[in-house]
């Protein structure tokens, strides 16, 4: 079960796009998801696996957990993929989906602010790209029209 402070998400297994075709782009943002996950250094394997809301190819939001627990690391992590940078995020002040994303940008945002100027900073979210003003404007643009869905699109996780 998942933390009792987590609300908004369903099973994995429950996961349901608006037809066929987004079903099967959010079962791969599920994939991507755990591989991403699954590849970092101490991350031994996963447990369970939660669905928060997302659209195909766009953006998907998981709740994982961490199995076995590895030392120093928190059990359970917010996974988002898509069509942007891969993060993991801790739960502590992310108890919704919505909430999970709206901190993802907020974050990535700072790594925009940075990229802008050329530089980059451990002090911020690790971004796979060159901090280049090139890439900050492909990231930012990505990231407005996830701010303008986040108080409408993902409201609750759809299930059917």
């Amino acid at each position: 079960m998942h933390p009792p402070s987590i609300s908004g998400v369903v099973p994995i297994d429950e996961m349901r796009g608006e037809d066929a075709l987004e079903q099967s782009l959010l079962i791969d943002l599920r994939d991507r998801a755990r591989n991403y996950l699954l590849g970092q250094k101490w991350c031994f394997g996963i447990g369970e696996t939660y669905f928060g809301d997302g659209i195909g190819r766009i953006v998907g939001i998981f709740l994982m957990e961490l199995k076995p627990l590895p030392t120093h690391i928190d059990q359970w992590l917010w996974v988002i993929v898509g069509d942007l940078p891969s993060a993991y995020l801790v739960t502590d002040k992310a108890p919704t989906p919505v909430e999970a994303l709206r901190t993802y940008i907020s974050l990535m945002r700072e790594w925009v602010e940075l990229a802008y100027q050329g530089e980059g900073s451990r002090a911020v979210i690790l971004v796979n790209a060159p901090p280049t003003p090139e890439y900050a404007r492909m990231l930012e643009s990505r990231l407005d029209v996830l701010d303008d869905w986040a108080g409408t699109m993902f409201a609750e996780p759809r299930t059917q």
